[in-house]
């Protein structure tokens, strides 16, 4: 793999431990799956800020609960509270927070636990490292709503800053979107009602075995 592709960076490996040996667990995920009555699967929720990726995630991860499903959140904003807190939004910074985030997302699905990411995660390329670490059980959620919609939408105030020119490097405005060209699932966030949107991501968990 060319690391370049993915947002290596000179002097990213340079201090990398050579000294490390990987330990199998003793408790497999066979193990944890049946423990938990459920495959584990990262359900990876991409799209523009304002598209309802936190919203819909969280909306399913609660649905999921109600099942008895063991689920977990990653949402973009949270993590850089603290895991990413070191990182900003340059497109070096943002490929590194993806990457992250798809180690992290991979060792929930290890877990036996049905993960589900928020994150805008821009560019094709940084998503499709995160599905390599684990491909038989990355399924992309794009959350389809229009630049005009998610700006009228505006929660944090992020697009009126950008259009003002205080902030800079801003998905949809001054920096680029690559939206997924084959996702595992499509929802329209910009006009269907939640709870379609919900049975929709719940449908897809359930045709592809990750619950019953």
């Amino acid at each position: 793999m060319d690391r370049r592709v993915f947002g290596y960076k000179p002097g990213m490996s340079d201090n990398r431990s050579t000294n490390i040996t990987w330990h199998a667990a003793v408790v497999t995920t066979d193990d944890l799956a049946r423990l938990h009555g459920h495959a584990g699967a990262t359900v990876w929720f991409t799209g523009l800020s304002g598209s309802g990726k936190s919203t819909l995630a969280n909306a399913v991860a609660a649905r999921l609960h109600q099942r008895g499903v063991s689920t977990f959140v990653l949402d973009g904003d949270n993590v850089r509270h603290g895991l990413n807190r070191n990182l900003g939004f340059s497109k070096e910074d943002r490929v590194e927070n993806i990457r992250r985030i798809g180690e992290v997302a991979r060792l929930f699905t290890e877990a036996a636990i049905v993960n589900l990411t928020a994150f805008v995660s821009p560019y094709r390329a940084d998503r499709a490292l995160a599905r390599s670490l684990q491909p038989d059980t990355f399924i992309e959620v794009f959350c389809d709503a229009a630049l005009a919609v998610c700006e009228a939408r505006d929660p944090k105030g992020l697009y009126r800053r950008a259009r003002a020119g205080e902030l800079t490097d801003f998905t949809g405005i001054d920096a680029p979107y690559e939206a997924p060209e084959q996702p595992e699932l499509q929802v329209d966030t910009g006009r269907d009602p939640l709870d379609t949107c919900v049975d929709r991501v719940v449908d897809c968990l359930q045709q592809r075995g990750v619950i019953s």
